[in-house]
């Protein structure tokens, strides 16, 4: 252990066995490091940690992964640590024939973001804007050619059965094969306009809508899920099904498109309580994408500190910020938002006793403060590690760190310890593991990391 990172109490009072015991109490020291965690802060798009960032103002999506050799580390230059990649395909790609899935592109995926310490999430758009991102060619054909569509930003009539039919059961299909998916992040909630984003979602009828969204719900019951934000009818419904998130596709727009007129300033901020979102960020997340790149926010003019306060006042878990670089002279603002975004663990104070038995149980305090705007939506579990030069034992508490809203949480508890612990001296440590792993994945604004994940608090005497 680091004597630096602790302070110490010893409290004592007569145990109620044979020993004197004590009581240690551990405040930890807190630091200010940028947290490269699970499930949150930036993601890389249509690439993978490692990769060249896209080059300029430009970017693209929907299409295949055009997949690049990994040289060197997985480091991203001008671009933050990710532990998240984004994959948005467009429906043709992976249904090219009725029934006939090229799920070889997400298995890909899905290899390649583990390979590069990152979970994948993905959106399929049933269309995007161009000829070559159509509804896929053997719909096309069962529908013909289609003019006159009521919402702009519609290429087929979802109002058709076949529509609903067809891209429905696709949904199905998908979530039959991934859901539960160890390494799959999320899945965005896309079912109708350009680009998979919702537009024109309020024209539907309540039949079709309810038919798309329950393709989804229905399919995808363990793997988190975000909604598009929409309307009030279909976000709505989607909420009364299941405990969804949202995301938006125009982060920082501050009046590109008009200039009496932004997302920011005259969209979002109505458009989240109209459709009952305010709240649905305690049990799914909240992920938001740059509108162009941020690149195009400097040149712009726009005021980077009011676009990351408002997206923090909507508790932010992730961004998207296209695998483009972050301007230079906003390094100081971007890793401020990296230490907010998310959820961000400070053990404050964390007490054991001097002493345990074989057989018998170590009781434990812990203050914990998350210093972020959102929690973790993943179970890890929080362990403790004996460890000496003759035995290794890890036991597991049963809080749902889940839980863990922004501010104070506290956690206590007793945990049965091995009858067959050999007595000893042990060093006890703490971590937050996840269920396929005896190391910890989760790191603490804290001091005193070990290389393996783990956390020293001290010392601690096994004794009959």
């Amino acid at each position: 252990m680091r004597a630096a990172a602790y302070s110490l109490i010893l409290i004592f009072f007569a145990g109620l066995s044979t020993f004197a015991q004590e009581t240690i109490v551990v405040r930890p020291q807190e630091i200010d490091d940028v947290l490269n965690n699970p499930h949150m802060g930036f993601m890389t798009f249509q690439r993978f940690n490692g990769d060249e960032l896209n080059q300029g103002k430009s970017w693209t999506e929907g299409y295949p992964i055009q997949y690049q050799e990994l040289h060197g580390d997985l480091k991203n230059p001008n671009h933050p640590d990710t532990t998240i990649a984004y994959f948005r395909v467009y429906w043709k790609f992976l249904e090219p024939e009725p029934d006939k899935y090229r799920w070889d592109l997400i298995d890909k995926a899905l290899r390649t973001a583990y390979e590069r310490g990152q979970t994948l999430w993905l959106r399929v758009a049933p269309y995007g804007t161009g000829k070559d991102n159509d509804v896929p060619d053997w719909y096309r054909a069962l529908v013909g050619e289609e003019k006159d569509l009521p919402e702009e930003k519609w290429r087929t009539d979802p109002e058709n059965p076949l529509y609903v039919q067809h891209f429905g059961n696709f949904v199905r299909d998908f979530g039959a094969r991934y859901d539960g998916h160890p390494n799959l992040e999320c899945v965005d909630l896309s079912i109708v306009g350009a680009w998979g984003e919702g537009a024109g979602s309020e024209r539907l009828t309540p039949n079709t809508r309810e038919r798309l969204v329950d393709a989804y719900v229905e399919s995808f019951r363990r793997t988190p899920m975000v909604m598009l934000l929409t309307d009030p009818e279909t976000n709505r419904y989607g909420l009364s099904k299941r405990n969804v998130g949202w995301r938006a596709d125009c982060l920082g727009d501050m009046g590109g498109f008009s200039p009496t007129w932004s997302h920011m300033n005259d969209y979002y901020p109505q458009a989240i309580i109209h459709c009952g979102l305010q709240d649905a960020w305690k049990k799914a997340p909240v992920s938001l994408e740059v509108c162009w790149v941020m690149q195009h926010w400097k040149d712009m003019g726009w005021d980077i500190d009011y676009i990351i306060d408002q997206s923090l006042k909507w508790h932010i878990s992730s961004f998207n910020g296209k695998s483009s670089a972050v301007p230079e002279e906003w390094w100081p603002q971007v890793n401020r938002w990296l230490k907010s975004m998310g959820y961000r663990f400070v053990l404050r104070k964390f007490t054991y006793p001097s002493m345990i038995q074989p057989g018998g149980s170590l009781a434990f305090t812990s203050w914990w403060e998350n210093q972020g705007v959102a929690p973790c939506y993943r179970y890890y579990r929080l362990a403790f590690r004996l460890m000496n030069k003759q035995a290794t034992s890890i036991l597991y508490t049963e809080s749902d760190i889940r839980s863990w809203l922004p501010g104070d949480n506290l956690c206590d508890g007793a945990i049965a310890v091995p009858a067959d612990l050999p007595e000893g001296e042990y060093e006890l440590s703490l971590g937050l593991l996840d269920e396929l792993s005896e190391n910890p994945k989760i790191q603490l604004a804290i001091a005193g990391r070990d290389a393996t994940g783990w956390y020293p608090m001290g010392r601690i005497e096994v004794r009959k």
